[in-house]
């Protein structure tokens, strides 16, 4: 591997969810702009936006709809939206219909755009010394969510983001091998569990030595486990929000 600043910082990610009390400065928060803003976009249609909640009622909103107590806590939280409003007003304003903006074509796009967006900033807030961590869990009530984000038709919340200065250190979460991900010319079809023997022993290490979390469980057996396992969760509404939201109709 070449190591420079910037592929040692990518290799040596932590999720940060402990922040000092204390916000970005204005330099710090344009060049987290400016980042996100220069991010590849899908056919150039720039399909993203991004909510900064300053408000603490709203923070406090998402919190609760995460369930996770350092959401909206310390730190700057953002929302990344797939945002396909301004586009449609656009093409209202220039005297056309929607044409393909409901399609799940253009929304898959659209969730593209921001979630490029949203690792480009992080990339940005991590090379500055400061910390983050991705929020899926802001759509553990989506229709929720977008009341209180007061979000209008054509908008989805598709990631959170909250950043700021570490207040803890983490250690370095074992990945999957590279084997296992990466593949020349053809995905391979001969899986077997036991070439994961030796990266359920690293995880179960991990586990075991970490401070904040004392579950100690394997890779796989969180595989099978609950989170995917068949049950009922508040995150089967996505689709029907998706909907109610005029977005990936057909």
């Amino acid at each position: 591997m070449i190591h420079n600043f910037t592929t040692d910082h990518q290799v040596n990610h932590r999720s940060i969810r402990q922040f000092k009390d204390q916000s970005l400065t204005a330099e710090q928060l344009t060049t987290l702009y400016e980042a996100a803003r220069h991010t590849s976009s899908s056919m150039f249609l720039q399909q993203f936006s991004i909510l900064h909640l300053t408000d603490p009622k709203k923070r406090a909103a998402v919190r609760e709809i995460s369930k996770q107590s350092y959401v909206g806590a310390n730190g700057d939280l953002f929302i990344f939206i797939a945002d396909l409003y301004q586009n449609q007003q656009i093409q209202h304003q220039l005297g056309n219909d929607d044409g393909r903006l409901h399609t799940t074509d253009i929304f898959m796009q659209a969730a593209e755009d921001a979630i490029l967006a949203l690792q480009n900033a992080l990339t940005a807030i991590e090379s500055m010394g400061l910390g983050g961590v991705v929020l899926g869990s802001i759509k553990n009530d989506p229709e929720k969510l977008i009341q209180v984000l007061d979000l209008p038709k054509m908008t989805f919340p598709i990631l959170g983001l909250q950043v700021g200065i570490p207040d803890q250190e983490p250690q370095l979460k074992p990945r999957l091998p590279l084997d296992q991900i990466t593949f020349d010319n053809n995905y391979p079809r001969n899986f077997n569990i036991s070439e994961l023997k030796n990266y359920d022993q690293t995880v179960t290490t991990y586990y075991d030595l970490r401070d904040a979390n004392k579950r100690i469980d394997s890779f796989t057996n969180q595989i099978n486990g609950p989170k995917l396992n068949q049950h009922e969760s508040s995150r089967d509404k996505l689709l029907q929000a998706l909907h109610d939201q005029g977005l990936a109709l057909n």
